[in-house]
């Protein structure tokens, strides 16, 4: 089972970059994206569900990124709209089973992908 992240990359503010994860050997209840930047913790972006697609956002992140899923390619993309530069980060994907809770904490995440650089520039 692998996650392969990409898509990362330097852009100005304001400006728009897609994630992508490939899943492979699995397909995960739940996929999502995490973020740590440089000297603090990682944190949660979004995640979406298998089953309804139903999506979760972090406050900082609502009404600029999307997350979507294709179920066919088993795939996840992160959209990032009019990003900032606190948005600068390595981004992680990552996928999990078997838990109906916390789905914002990284720690109920069993599966990770390599991360990918984004850097918001002013």
């Amino acid at each position: 089972v692998q996650l392969q992240a990409s898509g990362g990359g330097l852009v100005q503010a304001g400006d728009s970059l897609r994630l992508a994860c490939a899943a492979s050997g699995h397909t995960f209840r739940e996929m999502g994206w995490f973020r740590q930047a440089p000297g603090k913790e990682r944190e949660f972006v979004a995640t979406i569900r298998r089953s309804g697609g139903t999506t979760y956002y972090a406050e900082s992140v609502k009404g600029r990124f999307t997350i979507s899923r294709d179920h066919a390619k088993n795939m996840v993309y992160l959209q990032m709209n009019n990003l900032k530069p606190e948005d600068t980060a390595v981004y992680y994907c990552a996928g999990r089973d078997g838990i109906l809770t916390g789905i914002m904490d990284a720690t109920t995440y069993h599966r990770w992908g390599q991360g990918t650089l984004v850097t918001v520039s002013s």
